[in-house]
């Protein structure tokens, strides 16, 4: 293998078990033998050389294009070896540090998200084939993290116990006006129009998320209570009691932080509350990983709560409530990526090999992301007023109780918030 990238694996990689082969027919060990091993195989040049100057693109683009193979392993494998010996803030040696410092100069320039930017990003993720996203989500076509109260949920169990977390969060009333802002594929528009008796818009910027909720709405026959449009949020005038957003606050960026607080403390209604849920981090301020940045989420970026939560006072909105969640997403990407992986060929037949390994990249580096790294899920509940909701949050878990009582007869369809001694 090339002197220098053997030099910088050496330091990073101290305990595991990892054996690189490279294009010359080297063969390196790495790490204390410890663990399952790892074997890689970097099949050109091209792609060593590439992996020295840039590793978080190249790695997976080498992956993607065939340069390089896993001989024993998986990506999510690898990944754990790679994360859990740079620690939970990604950076291992120097080297990696500072080539994340020059990252981190040029991260606003890559998140300037105008309208009609933020469209063509949207399109490049999720106009992709419904077809496709039907493989590997639950029934409900929820893309987001799920909340496992009880860690032996199915994915199905764990996104219902999540529209059911976020909608006792809401404290709805029936009647109420509610934004659902990055409203997907229509699942929780849907469920709280149908089980709260509230009326819902939802606005996206996807043709193909769009067309496939408005069809889920006259299907069920809730057209005149839930409603989707292809808005951006920027655009909207009205006025709400609830607004909901799952999972788009990850393609606001930094720069339109204002923004985006701005306009939704216009939308409330003086007593309105808002619950903004969302990927962040537990660690300092950093850059779109470059390979996500490339072929994932163009434009997205993901934020500690230290970037957020200084936008929110300035839009004068209290902060009535934070949830952290740590692991609930590890554990959702892993169905998601067990899911995958069983109907891999599937989606090799909708798209090709390397749109398979992008994806197949993709699940596993945030599942190892969610584990290893510092990535978690913040729920922010936001309110014009501080004496809105019940002071105490009581009224969170009770409401969460009676959905699920209420969904079959005769009790609960999952347990909710069984005591157990670990917690995620």
């Amino acid at each position: 293998m090339h002197r220098l990238l053997h030099g910088v694996v050496d330091r990073l990689v101290r305990t595991g078990d990892l054996v690189v082969s490279g294009p010359d027919g080297t063969v390196d060990r790495y790490g204390d033998g410890n663990g399952p091993r790892v074997h890689v195989s970097i099949t050109s040049k091209h792609a060593q050389r590439a992996i020295l100057l840039n590793p978080w693109l190249a790695i997976p683009e080498a992956y993607m294009e065939g340069d390089l193979e896993l001989l024993q392993g998986d990506v999510l494998s690898l990944l754990r070896i790679a994360y859990e010996n740079m620690g939970p803030w990604g950076y291992g040696t120097a080297w990696v540090k500072a080539l994340e410092s020059v990252r981190v100069v040029f991260r606003r320039l890559q998140q300037i998200n105008t309208t009609r930017r933020s469209r063509q990003n949207v399109h490049h993720h999720y106009d992709l084939s419904r077809e496709f996203y039907r493989l590997f989500l639950d029934d409900d076509m929820q893309y987001s993290c799920a909340y496992f109260a009880d860690p032996d949920m199915s994915l199905e169990e764990a996104q219902l116990a999540k529209k059911r977390h976020l909608a006792a969060k809401m404290n709805l009333q029936p009647g109420q006006q509610v934004l659902d802002i990055g409203s997907g594929w229509g699942g929780l528009g849907i469920y709280l129009a149908s089980e709260f008796d509230v009326n819902v818009l939802g606005v996206t910027l996807s043709t193909e998320q769009h067309a496939v909720s408005t069809d889920r709405a006259h299907e069920l026959g809730l057209d005149r209570q839930v409603h989707f449009e292809l808005r951006d949020y920027r655009n909207l005038q009205e006025r709400f009691d609830r607004i909901v957003s799952v999972g788009m606050f990850e393609h606001v960026g930094v720069n339109h932080y204002r923004t985006f607080f701005e306009k939704c403390a216009s939308l409330l209604k003086p007593d309105g509350v808002m619950v903004l849920h969302s990927i962040g981090r537990a660690g300092p301020p950093a850059a779109t990983n470059a390979f996500i940045r490339r072929h994932i989420f163009p434009g997205g970026y993901i934020p500690p709560l230290s970037e957020v939560l200084p936008h929110i006072e300035k839009a004068g909105l209290f902060v009535t409530d934070v949830e952290i969640l740590r692991l609930h997403y590890a554990e959702t990407l892993r169905h998601w990526r067990e899911r995958f992986m069983k109907n891999r060929q599937k989606v090799v037949e909708i798209y090709d090999e390397r749109f398979a390994r992008m994806w197949e990249f993709y699940l596993a580096g945030s599942e190892a992301a969610f584990r290893w790294q510092d990535m978690m899920v913040f729920q922010l509940q936001l309110s014009p007023r501080n004496d809105t909701l019940p002071i105490v949050r009581d009224y969170i878990l009770d409401a969460e109780r009676r959905m699920a009582a209420a969904d079959l007869p005769g009790g609960s369809r999952i347990a909710i918030h069984k005591p157990q001694q670990h917690t995620q």
